[in-house]
């Protein structure tokens, strides 16, 4: 089972700090002499049940900044494409400002101004990068 939590830094934090009495608190149980089994295992378990092939899909989520400003991250483009040159074209066919940044849960995710769901779409669909079956767009 997986959380998600916005990925911005204050948020992450904040989720992080408010679980960390919980996952340390688990000991040994009284009066029955063995250690505490671990709450959340069960929780790994159904992930080996996965389809195969859950991991290939390019995730396009929309995140709200102040007033009407907004910011599109791509996540999930294969390690054979260079994401700083995907950027550069990102960048110059949109006529919007990107940068490629190291997420600590994702990876490197594409990070782009504005909302460019319907733009990443088209342009990954056009020229060969992904199907349209891999693709999975968040956000309102």
């Amino acid at each position: 089972m997986t959380v998600l939590v916005p990925s911005n830094s204050f948020a992450q934090l904040t989720f992080t700090l408010s679980l960390a009495p919980v996952l340390f608190c688990v000991g040994p149980q009284r009066g029955t002499g063995r250690a505490a089994s671990d709450p959340f295992a069960d929780a790994t378990k159904g992930d080996d049940l996965l389809p195969a092939g859950t991991e290939d899909y390019i995730h396009i989520r929309i995140q709200q900044r102040n007033g009407r400003k907004t910011l599109t991250t791509v996540q999930g483009i294969a390690d054979d494409y260079d994401k700083k040159k995907l950027v550069k074209a990102f960048k110059k066919k949109f006529a919007c400002n990107g940068t490629v940044i190291e997420h600590p849960e994702y990876g490197e995710v594409i990070q782009l101004q504005g909302d460019q769901r319907k733009n990443i779409c088209q342009f990954l669909l056009e020229v060969g990068i992904v199907k349209e079956e891999q693709l999975k767009v968040h956000g309102f």
